[in-house]
């Protein structure tokens, strides 16, 4: 049967805190997808879709362009999504015009495991929880709903929680208390409208397994029932996410410049990297990419092989006298400034101040007098060429069928430069990968403990790794690079993003920066 589907999106979303500071709550994550795209995945491709925007609303309809641009929606703007006179209620009467038919309404936070039926007649979704209270309930006889109760009335035993899913198959009664009684239908939402066709109508119960993402706990439960075997490993960070919907990558970012300028670099790194496929104001979108995750299968030899393919990559730049003088600018702007600043703000998130602590055993001097010790000038005269800026294993897929390698997650610029770089950045970045692995991170393979002035840390890697690293290290003093700046500069990029990561991994970060770099200059 022919039926839509709304889904209300307009919500802030304030129990998720931090993970809608920047997104629409229907855009969090979960098993690397947005909350959104589980929902419209459990519907026909004929379905056309309502959807009612308020809150970063212009993300969740760029989103759902990007990733099913195949499919119809109907996007609906609520001015009014938050303070007095708003609700779920207001948000459905703005649709109004695209459901006078008969609909599913689905709450954006709602994810269910069991197939969604269509509306061919009325019928509401319901779940089986501990604790009714801060749920609607339903009073069942049979299949039947006699019953809907508001949150914590007239509950007994036996009722069950309304998920925020139903099928609206009489939606002329629906519509018409919730036309006629406004400020009721804003109070109660949707809940309104299937109490008058209740009041006229028979409504059918669906049991679902059910997952209330808008609430933390549940959200967390949620992704671990989500997760897949053979997912990626992706440190979450607050201002950047990544999506995997079907074959389409989809990468989001707050800043709309990072976003633009990631797009505009692909043409430059055409044949390295994945072939971009739209753009958006905040997000971009490329088909997904096959192959293994180099951090998954490294070994001696097809580091070797890799090694070789970076030689190509690496394109050198020949540049005049007053090019390579703003290169070098760009450099110390990147190596020097940015690292007092980010070690600034990592003293801050941690209420801490520079000073001579113990790591490992062995007493350190302030960090400020280290980096005093460096020769900038060298460090700032770097190799300009073509460079990636985020040079990792993660980054790095190998298609053993292909015998080919693709690069992900390229920097947006270096500096403010789109076409030239350090190729030393890049070199410390691999440099960074082989000594602190992802993987390691994710399954927490690391210890750290600071106590008054005494810092002690621990990190297990990969035999493999380790084989790598000294490696690198031949290749590198081989292939006629500084080994020395190399590792000043991998000191360097661990204090640097130290002040970006969640403690404990940024005390490690700081911890093990400062030990590599005292080392370097000793």
């Amino acid at each position: 049967m022919s039926y839509r589907v709304v889904i209300p999106t307009a919500g802030i979303g304030s129990r998720l805190e931090k993970l809608t500071k920047h997104l629409n709550k229907s855009l969090v994550s979960v098993a690397h997808r947005p909350i959104l795209s589980h929902l419209i995945e459990q519907f026909p491709q004929t379905c056309e879709f309502v959807i009612a925007l308020g809150h970063k609303g212009e993300l969740v309809k760029n989103f759902l362009e990007l990733a099913y641009s195949e499919r119809i929606f109907n996007f609906v703007n609520v001015e009014l999504y938050e303070g007095k006179g708003s609700g779920l209620g207001h948000s459905l009467l703005c649709c109004e015009e695209y459901l006078q038919e008969p609909f599913v309404f689905i709450s954006c936070d709602t994810l269910v495991k069991e197939t969604i039926p269509n509306p061919e007649y009325n019928w509401l979704g319901f779940s089986s929880v501990k604790d009714l209270s801060p749920y609607r309930t339903l009073k069942l006889k049979g299949q039947d709903v006699i019953q809907i109760n508001e949150k914590g009335k007239d509950n007994s035993r036996d009722d069950r929680a309304y998920i925020g899913l139903a099928g609206v198959y009489d939606y002329t009664s629906f519509w018409s208390a919730m036309k006629e009684e406004k400020k009721t239908s804003i109070e109660q939402g949707e809940v309104h409208g299937l109490k008058n066709i209740l009041k006229q109508k028979t409504i059918k119960s669906k049991a679902f397994t059910w997952f209330d993402t808008g609430n933390p706990e549940v959200l967390d439960l949620a992704r671990k029932s989500y997760q897949e075997i053979d997912a990626p490993n992706i440190l979450e960070k607050e201002n950047e996410a990544i999506w995997f919907v079907g074959e389409r990558v989809i990468k989001f970012s707050t800043d709309s410049q990072f976003i633009q300028n990631r797009f505009k670099r692909a043409d430059k790194l055409n044949g390295f990297v994945p072939k971009l496929l739209d753009l958006k104001k905040n997000m971009y979108s490329y088909t997904k990419v096959q192959g293994q995750v180099l951090s998954d299968i490294i070994n001696p030899s097809l580091f070797n092989y890799f090694l070789e393919y970076c030689q190509n990559f690496w394109k050198k730049e020949v540049l005049n006298s007053e090019e390579q003088k703003a290169f070098e600018k760009r450099c110390h702007q990147f190596y020097h400034d940015k690292t007092v600043d980010r070690i600034k703000l990592f003293y801050k998130n941690l209420d801490q101040q520079d000073g001579t602590e113990s790591i490992n055993g062995q007493v350190m001097p302030s960090l400020a007098s280290l980096l005093n010790r460096i020769d900038w000038k060298n460090l700032s005269n770097g190799l300009a060429g073509r460079f990636h800026g985020d040079f990792h294993f993660e980054n790095i897929l190998w298609d053993a069928k292909e015998k080919k390698f693709t690069l992900l997650d390229w920097r947006q610029d270096f500096g403010g430069s789109l076409e030239i770089g350090d190729v030393y950045y890049d070199l410390a970045k691999l440099l960074h990968g082989l000594i602190v692995p992802h993987d390691s991170i994710v399954k927490n393979l690391f210890s750290i403990e600071w106590k008054d002035k005494e810092i002690s840390f621990n990190l297990h890697r990969k035999k493999a790794l380790v084989e790598c690293e000294q490696q690198f290290n031949m290749w590198c003093e081989k292939s006629g690079f500084s080994l020395s700046k190399v590792r000043i500069l991998t000191a360097l990029i661990y204090l640097n993003i130290a002040a970006l990561h969640h403690y404990p991994y940024s005390l490690f970060l700081y911890a093990l920066g400062k030990k590599m770099l005292k080392k370097e200059l000793s």
